[in-house]
């Protein structure tokens, strides 16, 4: 079958589940076991083949509700599900699902929490057959990352699911990617993976180097980890990173469920890509003795944190740099909020330009993010060794956001809307950087701003912006009323969030 055939049966179930009250979600977690299981038997059969029986990833028999196997039970694998029919289809595979869950490893990371989402035995069956039919590990990688990233961008703009907000857009990520330029040979983390975007951008970029074998073995089993503590899109971020051939399929997960934030394992990394959640506060929601529902800030205090805060992003920012080498590099997507929040934030910024060198800030546009009212930059910097002087001499801005209009349907932001800002951010040679901005040219959107002038600023303040908005000033060119819309409902939202934190924090207080 053609790549655009079997894309188009894998997107045509997709829709007839949807009908059936099925969402892209739940589609999109039973393929990930299905496929699982299918790509498992195919490379059993080839360790088989070639006399490797030593190699075959043995799978348990089904297990009785305490985690023990069952005498005489069946096994929890592809041949097995291929035998049964209807009812016994059914039950067999919400017995399988929960004993794979309760395996250690990587297995149990895919099944782990897993569920039956399918309830018509029918359409299981047919989704096993559509499965069935092809030879997965035989497929390119091209063919199936286009499946399973299409599936994920779906599940994605299904803003009901909430999955928007474990998806950034791939224009944003490749740029990033683009720009730090990842060698072989080094080790890539993101403590926030969601399902895994970064990877799967690094292992592209660096695969089409010329890679000698010892940095092929080193790109598929030694050079991406991660953390995500939803266990969903884990094994989704583990699955996308099988059908891109990272990673061995009965290897140790190189994704953790634990939460980054909680503590510094002590393993630092060659370069740091993410786009850790959004939401400013880390809070959970507790039933008090008088049966009320309360928030309760948890606030992260680790040694190797300048600021003890409550604030998720001024965490991450905090973990990220604990994350990396002397000479590892970072590049992280972050709200503005990081940008100009007093306190702990102006604490986090000083800190960071004194011990990192932080040389460009790439400002985003509204209307790219799946999760409304988000107004985003992205910080790229590198860590250096102990130092009396400031490593932060210059920070160069690249302003993508004044009088620049997306939306994710009528006009996406593509990769070739940032080619411009790659160009400009010479990541080849960073010294031979030059403004576009001058007296002559106030729209420039490409501008250095040494250190001593940020230093400066009100609470060293990092947002800055410097061209006109036009909207205020040329009304015979408005934008088109979808996207002012779309303008409106990002500040309205925007607006919204921020008024619920100093909610939050007023009602923490007990004021």
């Amino acid at each position: 079958m053609s790549e655009s055939a079997i894309i188009s049966k894998v997107w045509n179930f997709a829709n007839v589940l949807r009908d059936d009250g099925v969402g892209y979600g739940d589609y999109l977690e039973q393929i990930t076991y299905l496929l699982f299981l299918k790509m498992v038997d195919e490379k059993n059969k080839e360790h088989i083949a070639f006399g490797e029986a030593d190699k075959v990833l043995k799978l348990p028999k089904l297990k009785n509700a305490q985690g023990e196997e069952m005498p005489d039970a069946e096994t929890c694998n592809w041949q097995t599900l291929l035998q049964k029919k209807g009812q016994e289809l059914e039950t067999f595979y919400n017995q399988l699902l929960r004993s794979l869950g309760t395996e250690k490893g990587i297995l149990g990371q895919i099944f782990v929490k897993s569920q039956n989402k399918i309830q018509n035995p029918s359409m299981l069956q047919k989704i096993i057959d559509m499965i069935n039919k092809e030879q997965w590990n035989a497929m390119g990688t091209d063919v199936k990352g286009k499946i399973y990233e299409g599936l994920l961008e779906k599940n994605a703009e299904d803003t009901k699911s909430g999955a928007g907000q474990y998806f950034t857009p791939r224009s944003l990520i490749k740029t990033m990617v683009a720009c730090v330029r990842p060698k072989p040979m080094r080790t890539i983390i993101d403590p926030a993976c969601g399902t895994g975007g970064f990877f799967l951008a690094a292992h592209d970029f660096i695969k089409k180097l010329d890679l000698d074998k010892e940095e092929k073995e080193f790109l598929k089993n030694k050079t991406f980890h991660g953390n995500e503590i939803v266990a969903n899109t884990r094994r989704m971020a583990l699955m996308n990173m099988f059908l891109h051939n990272i990673g061995e399929i009965d290897g140790e997960t190189m994704i953790s469920s634990a939460d980054a934030l909680i503590a510094d394992n002590g393993t630092r990394y060659d370069y740091v890509l993410a786009n850790p959640p959004f939401g400013k506060k880390s809070s959970m929601t507790i039933t008090n003795e008088e049966g009320k529902q309360e928030k309760q800030e948890f606030t992260i205090n680790r040694q190797d944190f300048v600021a003890t805060t409550a604030n998720k992003q001024l965490n991450f920012l905090q973990h990220i740099k604990t994350l990396l080498k002397v000479t590892g590099q970072a590049a992280v997507v972050l709200p503005d909020n990081v940008l100009f929040e007093g306190g702990a934030g102006e604490t986090v910024r000083k800190e960071l330009m004194k011990t990192t060198e932080l040389h460009t800030i790439l400002r985003l546009p509204t209307g790219i993010f799946y999760a409304q009212g988000v107004k985003a930059n992205v910080l790229f910097f590198d860590n250096k060794p102990a130092s009396k002087d400031p490593w932060t001499k210059e920070v160069w801005i690249y302003d993508y956001r004044s009088n620049v209009s997306h939306t994710l349907k009528k006009n996406p932001m593509t990769s070739e809307h940032l080619k411009e800002f790659v160009k400009l951010y010479n990541p080849e040679n960073r010294n031979k950087r030059t403004e576009t901005w001058s007296l002559e040219n106030p729209e420039g959107r490409w501008r250095k701003f040494t250190y001593s002038e940020i230093i400066e600023r009100d609470k060293t303040n990092l947002d800055i912006f410097w061209i006109k908005d036009k909207s205020l000033t040329d009304l015979d060119n408005l934008p088109d009323p979808d996207v002012l819309a779309n303008e409106i409902i990002e500040n309205i939202e925007a607006g919204l969030n921020s008024f619920k934190e100093i909610m939050e924090t007023i009602n923490g207080n007990g004021e």
